[in-house]
């Protein structure tokens, strides 16, 4: 059996250091990928003192050259393989929209949104010569409905979950499945001194591992009926979903008005 792969981004810290030390005890051959190489190099010491397998480099997701290159350099040592990209790497800046920067805006932008379209479109070749590979896109709660002090952020997280639905639908002819994650608040670098109506009203009450950890059963096999996208992480998360779902537009603006203190 060849050895699964899978291609990590924002892959030093956080939720993609996690996910990149849970693949790893599953037998993945890992490349893990960040603008920190200090917390690469902490990464790599980790994954391979336990035995692990690990390929990294430095990328910048908003280039689309470092892309094409640190993925040619990953199939190499891959053999061909490229089961798993796990578009991780993002940034969140709170604050209210006037008063934020433009270059603030921009930089979520270029981050969240570009980083993803740029890295899954210089994926697709590996991906599709891979039988049975994912794309995993993290997403957010924030993507339920906009949040005020978020709202850039959450446009951002909106526009993964339409790259994710549609390009589910439009890759599953080539047996690629793309799938989006959705956690609230994850207390993470981050999130840290992050402080806004709706963290105040819920509280940061994931970890990096609780969000890792979903990723890696969202891959897993499943016996369910149906085919399933969009995989919320935590209670909140779920029970915020769930809400938006059957309740009316009205009800799910005043839910979110009262949680943000608006």
């Amino acid at each position: 059996m060849p050895t699964p792969t899978v291609f990590i981004t924002g892959a030093a810290a956080g939720i993609g250091r996690s996910t990149a030390l849970e693949f790893s005890r599953a037998g993945y051959l890992v490349g893990a990928y960040d603008i920190d190489a200090t917390g690469l190099a902490s990464l790599q010491e980790a994954i391979t003192s336990a035995g692990g397998r690990v390929v990294t480099g430095v990328l910048d997701v908003t280039d689309p050259e470092q892309w094409e290159k640190r993925l040619k350099e990953f199939d190499a040592e891959a053999g061909g393989r490229l089961d798993i990209l796990v578009n991780n790497a993002g940034i969140l800046v709170a604050g209210r929209f006037e008063e934020m920067p433009l270059e603030l805006h921009k930089r979520q932008i270029d981050i969240n949104v570009n980083g993803v379209v740029y890295g899954t479109h210089a994926a697709f070749p590996y991906l599709k010569a891979t039988p049975g590979a994912q794309v995993i896109n993290l997403c957010s709660a924030s993507a339920i409905y906009g949040q005020p002090e978020l709202a850039t952020y959450g446009a951002t997280k909106f526009a993964v979950r339409g790259i994710t639905e549609a390009l589910d639908l439009e890759w599953a002819e080539y047996d690629i499945s793309v799938k989006a994650m959705w956690p609230l608040f994850v207390n993470t670098a981050m999130t840290a001194g992050v402080s806004t109506g709706t963290t105040n009203s819920l509280g940061i009450k994931l970890s990096a591992d609780d969000v890792s950890a979903s990723i890696f059963k969202a891959t897993r096999p499943s016996k369910r009926p149906y085919h399933k996208v969009h995989f919320p992480v935590g209670l909140q998360s779920k029970a915020l979903s769930l809400g938006s779902r059957f309740s009316p537009a009205w009800l799910t603006r005043e839910v979110n008005r009262r949680l943000s203190h608006t």
